[in-house]
């Protein structure tokens, strides 16, 4: 099956199976390699990716289900250098790790998109999908408020 979507602001056209999942077509075809295998059932978060607009689990997506649709990665929020939301999580040493990085920097990137200034809980509710095995989620939930409180991310 054909597959015409955008990645990043790059237009893709790729020949697909029914059955391809998403996230194996972006880091096998697309070489984006940010969105990262984890369980497979879409609990944790590490293959996150926004398409048009809203977050979702590439696990869980048919890759022809994106056909037509733009799609943005982690690495589409960098093209000038980090986000000020990339430099607050490293300012705020936020990630050890950095598996579950991607996903939560998207689902950051999607609330405070939506309410430019979140509450704790609001912070806390956007991030519950993702999960992280290293920080105890305080640094990250600190630098998305700092996000949220300056303003422009």
């Amino acid at each position: 099956m054909d597959l015409n979507f955008t990645v990043n602001g790059e237009t893709w056209a790729l020949d697909v199976a029914p059955a391809d999942v998403l996230l194996d077509v972006l880091r096998e075809k697309a070489a984006v390699k940010s969105p990262k295998i984890g369980c497979e059932r879409g609990d944790c978060g590490s293959c996150t990716i926004i398409m048009d607009g809203r977050t979702v689990r590439s696990c869980l997506v048919l890759a022809v289900e994106a056909d037509g649709h733009e799609i943005t990665t982690v690495e589409g929020l960098s093209f000038d250098g980090l986000s000020r939301l990339q430099g607050l999580f490293l300012s705020n040493n936020s990630f050890q790790c950095g598996f579950c990085a991607p996903g939560i920097v998207l689902a950051a990137t999607e609330l405070l998109e939506r309410k430019p200034n979140p509450s704790r809980h609001d912070v806390q509710e956007a991030l519950a999908g993702n999960l992280c095995r290293c920080t105890g989620y305080e640094p990250i939930i600190e630098a998305v408020l700092a996000a949220g409180a300056g303003g422009d991310q």
